[in-house]
C-alpha cells in the first residue's frame, strides 16, 4: 500500500497532464498540401485527386528554351524556405529526375497567358503557349505550396502539393495597379517590392503616375529642370526625388521579368505646376509659378496655343517612348478645370498623335473622351457612377476602356471611417465593396468586349512609406485581380472571403502590412 498522500499523486498527476499539454501546444505544427479551392484568383477549371507531390531535397527543375527564366525564378522564390538547392536542368527533354516540369507547349485555348498545371504524386507538370502563361501559372503553384514556403529563411516543411489539374486563362488582357509616385516619391527599392508583391495575383501593368503639380519624376534630358526643380519636393514639403533614366529602365527590366509592363504617365494639359514652375515658357504669361506642396486640384494648365508646349511634348514623350518598350503612354487628362472645352479638345487630338509618332498607343483618364479620339486611344474610367454622355459617345465610335471606378477601385480610399490614411472623396471602399461589382457590366452604352480590363489606382497624398502601400493596396488589389482575370461565373463573395482568408497568413510571412478586414474570415 502507497504511503505517498492521495492528493501529492493527483497533484504529480496534473503537473503531468499539464506538461504533455504545453509540449503538444509547443510542437510545430506541420503544414499540409493546400486545397485549390484557396487560390486566387480563382481559377478557371480545376479538379483535385487523392494523390499528393513532395517537394523533396534532391529536386530538380527542368525548364529549357523559353521556359529557362521561369524555371530560375521559381528556384530562386523556393530556395530560401526549402534550403534546397533546386538545379534548373536546361536540357532540351525532362528527364526523370526533375520532378517539376515547365514547357512550352500549343494548346489553342490558354492565349498568350494561360497555362495547364497538372500535379500527381511524382510530378509538377507546367505547360503554357508562352513564358508569360507559365509565369502565371507559377503563381498558382505558389499558392499550392504551404504559406511557409514564403519565409525568406530555411523552414522546416514538409513542401507537399495536392495532386490534380488546373486549365486556367483571364478574362481580361489588361490588369493593372497604378502608383502615383508625383504626390509622394518612392525610390526604385519600393517600386521593385510592390512589383513582386502585384505580381503574385497576376496583375500585368504598372501604370507610374510620374508627374503632378507636386513633382515631376524622371529625368528628361532635353528639358533637365523638369526633374531637378520640378522634382524637388512633394506633398507637404519634402525632399521628393526623381528617376534618372537609367533608374527607369532599371524598373521596367525589373518589371518585364515578372511579365508587368510599365505604362508611364506625363499627366496634361492639367496636374502640371511642376513643369511649369520649371519652365517659364510653357505658362501663357510666360511667368513660373512657384512651387506647390499641396493637395488641390485643376489650377493649373499648359498653355495649349504656344508652339512651345508641342514641342516640349514631343521631346518628353520621344524620350519617354525611347525607355519604354511596352505599348502605352498615358497622357493623364483629368481634372483639366482651368483649361477651356474649346482648348481641351484640340489639345488632346495633337498630343495623342505625338504620342501615335513615337510608335506608341495613347491611354487617357475617361475625361478625354469628350475630344475627338483616334481609333487606337484608350480610355480609363474613373468616375464614381457607371453613367457618363461622353463615355458612351465614344464607345459607339468604337473607344475601349480600361476600368477605375473611385467608389470601387481606387485603393487610396479609405476602408472604414477609422482607417488613419487614405481619402474619403469616391466613398469607403471595405473588401466586399471592392469585389462586388463586374467589370464587364458596369459602364451603360460600353459593350463587355470594349472593356479592356481593370486597374487598381492608388494615389499617395496620405501615403508616404511602403507599409502604406501595402496596407492601402492588400487585400483590395488581390480583389480586383480575381475580377480581372477569373471568369465571371466563378465570381461569388461568399465563397470568395474564403479563399482572401488564406492569404492572410502569406502576408504576415512575406511581412505585408495588411488590413485585416472583420469582412474576412482571416486564417490563422
Amino acid at each position: 500500500m502507497s504511503t505517498i498522500p492521495r492528493r501529492l499523486v493527483v497533484a504529480a498527476a496534473a503537473i503531468t497532464m499539464l506538461g504533455t499539454a504545453a509540449a503538444a501546444q509547443a510542437a510545430p505544427v506541420k503544414p499540409k498540401a493546400v486545397p485549390y479551392a484557396s487560390v486566387v484568383p480563382a481559377p478557371a477549371w480545376a479538379t483535385q485527386a487523392n494523390s499528393t507531390f513532395t517537394l523533396g531535397s534532391g529536386a530538380r527543375i527542368a525548364a529549357s528554351g523559353q521556359a529557362a527564366s521561369v524555371g530560375n525564378y521559381l528556384a530562386s522564390v523556393l530556395r530560401p524556405a526549402t534550403g534546397f538547392a533546386l538545379p534548373v536542368d536546361q536540357a532540351l527533354w525532362a528527364r526523370a529526375v526533375d520532378p517539376i516540369q515547365l514547357q512550352i507547349a500549343p494548346n489553342a485555348t490558354l492565349g498568350d497567358e494561360g497555362y495547364q498545371l497538372t500535379v500527381n504524386a511524382t510530378s509538377v507538370v507546367l505547360t503554357a503557349n508562352k513564358p508569360a502563361g507559365l509565369f502565371e501559372g507559377v503563381q498558382t503553384l505558389r499558392q499550392l505550396l504551404p504559406a511557409s514556403i514564403d519565409a525568406s529563411t530555411k523552414q522546416p516543411g514538409p513542401w507537399q502539393i495536392q495532386g490534380g489539374k488546373i486549365t486556367d486563362h483571364p478574362r481580361f488582357g489588361y490588369r493593372g495597379a497604378m502608383l502615383d509616385v508625383a504626390r509622394h516619391f518612392f525610390g526604385v527599392d519600393t517600386v521593385k517590392t510592390y512589383i513582386d508583391e502585384i505580381a503574385r495575383y497576376k496583375v500585368n501593368t504598372l501604370h507610374l503616375h510620374l508627374s503632378d503639380d507636386q513633382g515631376w519624376r524622371l529625368q528628361i534630358n532635353s528639358w533637365p529642370k523638369l526633374a531637378t526643380y520640378g522634382g524637388s519636393t512633394q506633398v507637404g514639403g519634402g525632399a521628393g526625388g526623381y528617376y534618372t533614366q537609367a533608374q527607369y529602365k532599371d524598373i521596367v527590366a525589373y518589371a518585364a521579368s515578372r511579365y508587368i509592363t510599365i505604362i508611364p504617365e506625363i499627366d496634361m494639359p492639367g496636374h502640371t505646376n511642376a513643369a511649369l514652375a520649371s519652365y517659364a515658357e510653357l505658362n501663357c504669361n510666360g511667368v513660373a509659378p512657384p512651387l506647390y506642396t499641396g493637395t488641390d486640384v485643376g489650377f493649373s494648365s499648359l498653355c495649349t496655343s504656344k508652339d512651345i508646349t508641342y514641342k516640349f511634348l514631343d521631346d518628353v514623350i520621344g524620350e519617354i517612348a525611347a525607355l519604354t518598350p511596352g505599348p502605352y503612354i498615358h497622357i493623364g487628362g483629368d481634372e483639366a478645370q482651368s483649361t477651356s472645352d474649346a482648348d481641351y479638345k484640340p489639345f488632346i487630338a495633337k498630343v495623342q498623335q505625338i504620342v501615335a509618332n513615337h510608335g506608341k498607343t495613347a491611354i487617357g483618364w475617361h475625361d478625354i473622351s469628350k475630344a475627338d479620339l483616334l481609333p487606337s486611344t484608350i480610355g480609363q474610367y474613373w468616375d464614381t457612377t457607371p453613367t457618363n454622355a461622353s463615355v458612351q459617345a465614344a464607345a459607339k465610335k468604337g473607344t475601349h476602356f480600361v476600368l477605375s471606378p473611385a467608389n470601387l477601385a481606387y485603393l487610396d480610399m479609405k476602408y472604414t471611417e477609422q482607417t488613419p490614411l487614405g481619402q474619403d472623396w469616391a466613398g469607403l471602399i471595405e473588401a466586399k465593396d471592392a469585389y462586388n461589382w463586374d467589370p464587364g457590366n458596369y459602364l451603360t452604352g460600353v459593350k463587355a468586349s470594349q472593356v479592356n480590363g481593370v486597374e487598381g489606382p492608388l494615389w499617395t497624398e496620405t501615403i508616404v512609406k511602403l507599409a502604406d502601400i501595402q496596407y492601402m493596396a492588400f487585400p483590395r488589389l488581390a480583389e480586383l485581380a480575381e475580377l480581372g482575370w477569373s471568369q465571371a461565373s466563378t465570381h461569388n463573395w461568399t465563397t470568395f472571403k474564403t479563399r482572401l482568408a488564406a492569404q492572410g497568413p502569406r502576408w504576415k510571412v512575406q511581412g505585408v502590412n495588411f488590413y485585416a478586414s472583420p469582412q474576412v474570415p482571416w486564417a490563422k
